[in-house]
């Protein structure tokens, strides 16, 4: 297989019909890092929303339990691209999405901006560090894809294409960005585990390099200072330059799912993802439809 076979195999397929099948072969063989680290990026542009930033920081999960947060939220996104919206565990990761949401007071509105951040921050990471861009066909199969993953988690409104993905997005952080004290400890708490992946005097370099990421509306909303701009041209050099050295390597010839990348820490004997997450307390609300904890058919993960 030659580079750009893949791609072809992309191309054929019906974006509107086969948006899973794209969305699969874009994110776990074409570019499964470029896809981790895009988001990674969109969750963090998400604290910036002082509604979402307040209430991660009130659960304490996102502070107390990083490691944790990070995992389960990776690994419920990748079960339903791994299985699909109609396999037994790609349900019970939606249901056990859902359950959690519905613990909380969280608007439609945060929502569907959160469900943006999914489409567009990838698009916008490989147009500028990718091997090569995303085509508009993979685009239209990425909004088609998070369409459906919003309508499976109710949300309401849903943007209808790449393009009014980007202007809802582009809107709600005009509107909404700004400072908040709960947003900035879950910003903080994010960049410490990052750092936490790499050897300890690697720390301050590795918060250096995710700050330079950040474009000046975030880094005003968390007050940080603005990156030097000499680290800032350092790094955006590097990884353009990986996106470069990417494309003279062989295409990758099995899937790589966000389960086996190596940030993925807490989970080594494997995990059940039906048991994956916090579980609203009873009497507390949760999913409205009652369910056991473990779904016939969700086998453990390895």
């Amino acid at each position: 297989m030659q580079r750009y076979d893949r791609l072809k195999k992309i191309l054929s397929l019906d974006p509107d019909q086969d948006f899973l099948a794209i969305y699969r072969l874009t994110a776990t063989y074409e570019f499964p890092w470029d896809f981790t680290r895009a988001l990674e990026l969109a969750l963090y542009r998400t604290y910036a929303v002082p509604s979402i930033g307040r209430l991660l920081a009130e659960t304490a999960e996102f502070t107390d339990r990083t490691q944790k947060r990070y995992d389960d939220t990776a690994l419920l996104l990748d079960a339903v691209v791994e299985h699909g919206f109609d396999s037994d565990i790609g349900r019970t990761a939606i249901r056990r999405v859902n359950q959690m949401h519905r613990s909380y007071d969280i608007t439609n509105e945060d929502m569907r901006y959160v469900l943006c951040t999914f489409v567009v921050i990838p698009k916008r990471w490989l147009d500028d560090y990718g091997w090569r861009p995303l085509t508009r066909h993979e685009q239209r199969a990425s909004a088609n894809y998070y369409t459906t993953l919003g309508r499976h988690m109710g949300i309401q409104d849903i943007p209808g294409s790449y393009e009014e993905f980007e202007s809802t997005l582009n809107a709600y952080e005009k509107e909404h960005f700004g400072w908040d004290e709960g947003g900035r400890k879950v910003a903080d708490a994010t960049l410490d585990l990052m750092a936490s992946w790499y050897p300890a005097p690697l720390a301050p370099l590795v918060r250096g390099a995710a700050l330079a990421l950040l474009d000046e509306p975030l880094l005003r909303a968390f007050r940080f200072d603005a990156p030097d701009p000499r680290v800032r041209r350092l790094v955006h050099g590097v990884l353009k330059l990986r996106g470069r050295a990417v494309r003279l390597l062989p295409p990758r010839s099995a899937p790589h799912y966000g389960r086996q990348n190596p940030e993925i820490k807490g989970y080594p004997d494997g995990y059940d993802v039906g048991e994956l997450g916090t579980f609203p307390v009873p009497g507390k609300g949760g999913c409205p439809v009652p369910h056991p904890r473990r779904a016939a058919g969700a086998d453990a993960q390895q």
